[in-house]
């Protein structure tokens, strides 16, 4: 049985819509961040940084017990278990894995400094703001324009890629950032929306 610590974020939510997808027997741990759970000792001896998501399989390699954190690393452990939403084409493989860290090294983080500076910083500063914003709307155009001739991230099949981005584009409203200007981007969200295992996923916990 796999179990799950997560919470109601896009880093929390890249996981269940990957366990959804795959099918798998799973139990969610709630970690509740505004309650501070995430610093408590028994979750950092699963996550070491108090971050969710992470997750624990006792089915992992060799039959032993595996704990993971960080959201990209247990994307790759479940698609590798599965072999699923992982391409065994070597040059597709890595076309996904690069795409999976540009959401885990940009689309991410500078989002998340942009849900910060506009929604839950008190006395934040016009610099801040404008910074992340700018960068939220750069970030939406590279976006936009890997998905001009595509209908998921890395081509026609859905993968960790696409599972990993979907829930922070799905937070435009706090990037301060008008889908309508990224059509090409608006029109694989809507694509994704559509697919039952991803709307089951966006509600969990």
């Amino acid at each position: 049985m796999i179990d799950l610590y997560t919470w109601g974020t896009p880093n929390g939510r890249k996981i269940s819509i990957m366990l959804e997808a795959l099918r798998l027997p799973y139990r969610v741990h709630p970690v509740n961040i505004f309650e501070k759970e995430q610093f408590e000792p028994v979750f950092k001896a699963i996550s070491p940084n108090s971050k969710i998501p992470a997750l624990v399989d006792d089915e992992g390699p060799n039959g032993e017990t595996v704990q993971l954190f960080e959201s990209g690393a247990i994307l790759i452990y479940l698609a590798e278990k599965a072999g699923e939403f992982i391409p065994s084409d070597p040059q597709a493989r890595l076309e996904c894995l690069q795409w999976l860290m540009w959401q885990m090294g940009g689309f991410g983080p500078f989002l998340g400094q942009a849900h910060h500076f506009n929604r839950f910083a008190p006395d934040a500063s016009d610099y801040a703001k404008q910074r992340y914003n700018n960068e939220a709307q750069r970030l939406w155009q590279t976006l936009d324009t890997q998905l001009s001739n595509k209908q998921f991230v890395i081509g026609e099949e859905l993968s960790i890629a696409d599972f990993a981005i979907y829930p922070w584009a799905m937070r435009y409203e706090w990037q301060h950032v008008d889908p309508d200007k990224f059509p090409f981007v608006k029109a694989w969200m809507e694509r994704m929306g559509h697919i039952e295992f991803v709307q089951r996923g966006m509600q969990i916990p």
